[in-house]
């Protein structure tokens, strides 16, 4: 009772006693015991009371952050692999470290990433470091804690086990989608509702589905490989090695793309400069370029914006969800976004079902590392931070 109580409070404080017992299934009096317990080992704090609603106000509890462990979360997407460590609060302890290495890639080796984790780790003290969590994009087991996209013989398959290995520490992983719909169901635009899609707009496209107010993955735990629907008219490859599939179209490297083609026919605009310079373009250059107004800028996110709404049209006809939030880097791009795909979803959905779905452009600051984090709570075995009152 205590540990779920603890993991109640982390997805949501403050709350009330009777806000519990309702959500735990368990009476008043047994859940006043287990916080009054709780309250005495300083994990938990009171918050005052909550406000009138014409009767005796409730007594509000949260937990006591400065009393509980850290946890150490490694965030890894196609181009970077971003460190931190947050409390039980969701704030980070030490600022993130962003590592510019692409796990795919053939730089990458798990030695690179345990000698970064070796150097972040100097930097802080990790006596009091309970776990570690890892999100990564690709085919991720959670029950095998293995990423079966890559081989038996790749130590990226086995990422999980090696770091636990490594660090002595409870390891968990996660798909980044999955991590991401998370986090925004517990904490950001999703809250609320019971049936959302929440795409991962990044060098892929992802997708986290909330059915029924339950994370949907699939019999095979896989669910959600929206970057690889075949709705592209293009015959491009991509990188899961067939043609056709909507990342070649509505990913941040589809608007790279788009803008570079663009310049090398001649077209004129602020990027230009910066493409003869470097002999590429970042996305944050053609971000910065569409906030001051650059019409081809402007013009790369609007098309990977009415990609991306071709194939939430399919996502609606589908599943006919309350809300489809974008979240992942692409929320950088913010409303740009929004009038190419509201155009797309005229011209592909049914009104009356995309009538009734809101789009919104996700608010939540790293919602990658709030799901790594999230992901790590809900398997945490709190019994041992229980019985270890020594973490503050």
């Amino acid at each position: 009772n205590s540990s779920h109580i603890l993991r109640e409070f982390y997805f949501e404080s403050p709350q009330s006693i009777a806000s519990l017992s309702q959500k735990i299934g368990k009476s008043v009096p047994l859940i006043t015991k287990e916080v009054q317990h709780l309250l005495k080992k300083g994990l938990l704090k009171e918050m005052g009371l909550a406000q009138s609603n014409g009767g005796r106000r409730a007594n509000l509890f949260a937990l006591n952050s400065n009393n509980l462990p850290r946890l150490l979360l490694i965030a890894i997407n196609q181009k970077e692999i971003v460190l931190s460590i947050y409390d039980f609060s969701n704030q980070p302890i030490r600022e993130k470290e962003i590592i510019d290495i692409a796990f795919h890639s053939d730089e990458m080796t798990i030695n690179t990433l345990l000698l970064e984790v070796d150097e972040f780790l100097k930097k802080h003290e990790t006596s009091n470091i309970v776990a570690i969590s890892i999100t990564v994009p690709g085919f991720v087991n959670t029950e095998l804690g293995v990423n079966t996209s890559y081989s038996e013989k790749d130590k990226r398959r086995k990422i999980r086990s090696i770091l636990e290995e490594k660090f002595q520490k409870p390891t968990y992983i996660e798909n980044d989608s999955t991590a991401i719909a998370i986090a925004e169901h517990k904490f950001g635009h999703a809250r609320s509702s019971s049936d959302v899609l929440v795409i991962n707009l990044n060098w892929g496209v992802g997708l986290g589905m909330i059915i029924n107010n339950k994370l949907f993955k699939g019999s095979s735990g896989f669910a959600g490989e929206f970057s690889h629907i075949p709705l592209s008219n293009l015959n491009k490859l991509c990188s899961c090695g067939k043609r056709g599939c909507l990342e070649v179209e509505a990913s941040l490297e589809a608007a790279i793309n788009y803008a570079v083609q663009k310049i090398k026919n001649g077209e004129t605009s602020a990027l230009v400069n910066k493409y003869n310079s470097n002999g590429t373009l970042e996305i944050l250059d053609i971000l910065q370029a569409a906030h001051n107004g650059d019409q081809l800028a402007i013009e790369s996110f609007g098309s990977i914006a009415y990609a991306l709404g071709k194939g939430i049209a399919t996502l609606i006809h589908i599943i006919n969800p309350e809300k489809i939030i974008i979240s992942g880097f692409g929320v950088k791009i913010g409303q740009l976004l929004m009038p190419q795909i509201q155009s797309a979803l005229l011209e592909y959905s049914i009104q009356r079902l995309s009538e009734k779905t809101t789009i919104i452009i996700s608010e939540l600051d790293d919602a990658q590392l709030i799901g790594t984090m999230a992901t790590a709570v809900a398997n945490l075995d709190w019994k041992l931070i229980i019985q270890d009152t020594k973490h503050s």
